[in-house]
């Protein structure tokens, strides 16, 4: 529900995930912080950029108003996927959010250089993760202002 107009909004999250059971664990978390959110799940970099470029079976598929980022991926992998995106003026404006097991420091400070709108390492029980999925949602979907026009 968005807070400002009082209108239920569907939501498109793209997310780059290649552990089946992260992937779920995310689809489950959104259902339980009750975010209407259509989730794209793709396995690696090469198939989220073409998600974005729509091509191939992703012809019709929509822009993201979100994307989850993992960064540990086969053939390309988060930090590719994020330095590809960001330099490319169709997608920079899309917030992308590092979701990841990873704590070291060095990938944060990376993620951001590469141009990461946030940075969370995924908590470890279910309970953990719902939460921090429905925070990402009231940031994201309630709080912050964009400009007019702009679509999330």
């Amino acid at each position: 529900m968005n807070k400002q107009t009082g209108h239920p909004n569907v939501v498109e999250i793209l997310l780059l995930e290649d552990e089946p059971s992260d992937a779920y664990l995310v689809k489950m978390a959104l259902k339980e912080a009750k975010i209407l959110a259509n989730l794209h799940h793709v396995v690696d970099g090469r198939e989220g950029l073409d998600f974005l470029n729509r091509t191939e079976k992703y012809a019709d598929a929509p822009r993201p108003d979100l994307i989850f980022l993992d960064l540990n991926m086969p053939r390309m992998n988060g930090c590719e996927f994020l330095a590809v995106i960001k330099a490319d003026e169709r997608f920079r404006s899309i917030p992308t959010v590092v979701l990841t097991t990873s704590s070291v420091e060095s990938d944060v400070v990376h993620s951001y250089q590469l141009g990461a709108t946030s940075y969370i390492t995924k908590p470890v029980d279910m309970p953990q993760f719902v939460s921090a999925v429905q925070q990402i949602g009231d940031y994201w979907f309630s709080l912050v202002r964009l400009p007019q026009g702009f679509k999330l």
